[in-house]
């Protein structure tokens, strides 16, 4: 639904920018297809309200709408989407699945509207529709109801609009060969039956102005891993190694056999136990990451980019491959999720949020040199080191903790 309303606005003329509400990146690959834009996070725990609101204030000074995704249900999670909505003022356009209900659609609308009174409810959009007669039926359930939010329009129930997911979420937005002319069918469906002559216009106040960020990786290059295996990359963590100073260069470990000529290394999550034969073969960049991390230099590695550096990675159907063998054991792919949750870690220079979401397990005898902590402060995800490297399961958010995200990469 975001998408196709994304897609429908730009080819409409619109500057479109689109925010995920909570930790995702798979969501923001198609997101930032449909809008032609890179795509940034809204997280109150993550990145904190004042973070929030310089995004919001630099998307209105250059953009003619901005969409906001959802996260799970309305009321899911501390902080949820409604919590954003209300801290920003930004309306509510309720998405409700349809596909089979009639009547009761208007009662789970009036209840999702009147749940927190004090949000504001633009309507509600109907999802999965049958057709003409089937969408008046969900508009006719609205009528007549004290407080009801107004129906807004629908999207046609159309095989030919699914996105395929799999463990992690979404099929990836490249690797989806037909996804331009899915959102332009989506774009197409949408527009036809949804007005966006009547949006409300909101208004997101300036920012307190950033405080000059220091160059401390002033001339640092670092090189980040990017392709189908390692591609879970928040464009603001980018973006801030940018405003420090450092200059990126992105590398494949899935096609390149070197690492290319770099201070600092990162290796983001993704999805490596889909490719791993081909990571095992590349045995002359598991090597060249070795002599990396030997030679004292930093790298950080995030979940999937963690386990490329045990001993062996035994993907779902059991078979193992061998990885770079930098720290000791495994880690073994399970049917169900193994971990789910915002996590943060303390480290010598602050504080850095983030989440994690993996479905392998871990079996090592490695030492944790720290503990992360879930936002509800349990015991959380490990954190290993071995000389300048930083591998945990953890994805972090860097603009929580400018001092320390600075720190993983320091020569």
């Amino acid at each position: 639904m975001t998408a196709a309303l994304a897609r429908h606005a730009a080819r409409r003329g619109l500057r479109v920018r689109v925010f995920k509400t909570g930790p995702d990146f798979i969501d923001p690959m198609i997101l930032a297809r449909a809008s032609g834009h890179a795509v940034y996070q809204l997280d109150l725990w993550m990145g904190g309200a004042l973070h929030c609101r310089r995004l919001l204030s630099r998307a209105a000074a250059e953009a003619d709408l901005i969409l906001i995704e959802g996260a799970m249900g309305l009321y899911d999670g501390q902080p949820s989407s409604a919590d954003l909505a209300h801290a920003f003022g930004v309306p509510l356009a309720i998405v409700v699945d349809a596909g089979a209900m009639a009547q009761t659609f208007g009662a789970v609308a009036l209840g999702l509207s009147q749940y927190r009174p004090e949000l504001a409810v633009h309507g509600v959009l109907a999802n999965r529709v049958a057709g003409a007669a089937h969408g008046r039926m969900l508009a006719e359930s609205l009528e007549g109801r004290a407080l009801a939010p107004r129906f807004l329009g629908f999207l046609p129930q159309d095989g030919a609009l699914g996105i395929a997911d799999r463990h992690l979420g979404l099929v990836q937005a490249a690797e989806i060969a037909d996804l331009d002319a899915r959102l332009d069918r989506a774009a197409d469906a949408i527009g036809a039956r949804v007005s966006l002559e009547d949006l409300p216009r909101v208004a997101f106040p300036a920012a307190p102005a950033e405080e000059e960020l220091p160059t401390a990786l002033a001339g640092v290059r670092v090189a980040v891993a990017r392709d189908a295996a390692f591609s879970f990359l928040y464009p603001a963590n980018l973006d801030l190694l940018r405003a420090l100073g450092a200059s990126l260069h992105f590398f494949s470990p899935l096609a390149e056999a070197q690492l290319p000529a770099a201070d600092a290394v990162y290796l983001p999550g993704g999805y490596p136990e889909l490719h791993a034969a081909r990571l095992a073969a590349n045995r002359r960049l598991l090597e060249a990451l070795r002599a990396h991390v030997e030679a004292g230099r930093p790298m950080l590695a995030e979940c999937g980019g963690m386990m490329l550096l045990f001993e062996r990675l035994t993907d779902l159907e059991g078979r193992p491959h061998a990885m770079a063998g930098l720290l000791a054991g495994e880690t073994i792919l399970q049917p169900r999720l193994q971990g789910l949750s915002l996590q943060s870690v303390e480290f010598e220079q602050g504080e850095l949020r983030g989440h994690t979401f993996h479905h392998s397990r871990l079996h090592t005898t490695e030492p944790a040199a720290l503990q992360g902590r879930t936002a509800g402060g349990a015991a959380g995800e490990a954190v290993f080191r071995r000389g300048r490297l930083t591998a945990t399961y953890i994805h972090f958010y860097w603009p929580s903790s400018l001092a320390a995200a600075a720190s993983l990469f320091l020569p």
